[in-house]
């Protein structure tokens, strides 16, 4: 089943630098010569959402995507992706550009 994920970029590992970080071998298998990317889900907060999330104790809710698409820390990106059986791990199904 597929779903849209919206976030920011918080971390993008691309497929030639994988071996030099300590990934979960399942993970790392999936990811083969794609990009890892952690995303922050719904994108940059402003500074009121961050300080009410503080507030409330709501954490960030960050996911893993292995995509083809060459991604960079602070992109904005809609993705639409597929659960693997790795928790919070996600597989791109297509790629679309930010509206």
């Amino acid at each position: 089943m597929t779903e849209t994920i919206t976030g920011a970029v918080l971390h993008a590992i691309p497929p030639d630098e994988l071996d030099e970080h300590d990934l979960e071998p399942r993970l790392r298998a999936l990811a083969d010569s794609r990009y890892v990317v952690v995303l922050r889900r719904g994108g940059h907060p402003s500074l009121l959402a961050l300080i009410s999330a503080f507030i409330r104790r709501d954490p960030i809710e960050a996911v893993t995507v292995v995509t083809d698409r060459r991604l960079e820390e602070d992109d904005e990106v809609t993705l639409t992706v597929e659960q693997t059986e790795l928790a919070g791990v996600y597989v791109t199904a297509v790629s679309e550009p930010d509206a």
